[in-house]
């Protein structure tokens, strides 16, 4: 008879890449669980993913690109919007669906033991799965407007791991410290419509004036757009500094994110 001991995990620890391999299959059901809810009982079921990027990006365009008079790096506002969104809605999808994944599951926790750290990261599959359906029809869009961006456009699954990297870290962090004080339900959203304004998703870095360049550039998220817009719309690349720390960036959040899980982990089953 096999005897498995359970032990919490050291205050500082990264989790057993063993223990989470032989779990697949509970992340596989969760984030299955997560598609099947969201679309149940929809009138018009996936098609919500593609009516959100392209409602923003027809809005965008027309009060930033028409009415504002925005520039856009020479691309039809549309698509050019579009394609921040897809990036947007990516990083803004992981980071919302993780952070009260926990809570949402307070009673199985408590009850049956599974690599927590599971559940938020489950998050990340129902998201990749409406990013890959958006892209679908972005690329149809690229094909409308007559926009070949080349051949760095084999570049955006690294800049999509890239994304998802941050996104995780950042929402590994915010599940565990949610389960102790629920006031991350209040301050995340609001934290992400800040950055959502204070990132070019909607505007191109054109538009900013020349004094503000240096504040935008410390914002790693500009980064990422721009390396989307890169690979997608064929502008140009970002500077070397800004690919090398966008790497270093999202492995160091997920890193982050990691560490402050495994620390928070020890005390889930007494206060969620």
């Amino acid at each position: 008879m096999t005897r498995i001991v359970i032990t919490p995990p050291a205050r500082f620890s990264l989790p057993a890449p063993r223990e989470l391999w032989e779990a697949r299959e509970v992340l596989y059901r969760f984030g299955l669980r997560d598609v099947v809810l969201r679309y149940r009982q929809t009138a018009v079921g996936v098609a919500w993913v593609l009516l959100q990027p392209l409602a923003a990006a027809g809005i965008f365009s027309i009060v930033f690109g028409q009415v504002a008079n925005l520039p856009s790096a020479g691309i039809p506002y549309f698509i050019f919007s579009y394609v921040g969104m897809l990036a947007w809605n990516l990083f803004n999808g992981i980071v919302g669906r993780s952070a009260p994944s926990l809570v949402g599951n307070q009673a199985l926790i408590s009850k049956v033991f599974f690599p927590r750290m599971l559940v938020p990261l489950s998050s990340s599959m129902a998201v990749l799965i409406d990013f890959v359906v958006a892209l679908g029809l972005g690329i149809g869009l690229l094909v409308v407007y007559a926009i070949n961006p080349g051949w760095p456009i084999l570049l955006l699954p690294v800049w999509v791991l890239l994304m998802v990297l941050l996104g995780a870290g950042i929402g590994l962090a915010a599940s565990a410290v949610m389960v102790k004080y629920r006031d991350v339900a209040y301050v995340l959203p609001w934290a992400l419509q800040i950055l959502f304004f204070a990132s070019p998703v909607a505007y191109s870095l054109d538009a900013v004036p020349e004094r503000l360049h240096a504040l935008y550039n410390l914002n790693p998220l500009t980064w990422y757009l721009e390396e989307f817009r890169f690979s997608l719309l064929g502008l140009p690349a970002p500077a070397p500094w800004q690919i090398a720390g966008s790497v270093v960036v999202a492995l160091l959040v997920f890193l982050g994110g990691t560490l402050v899980f495994q620390h928070l982990e020890r005390e889930f089953a007494d206060v969620i």
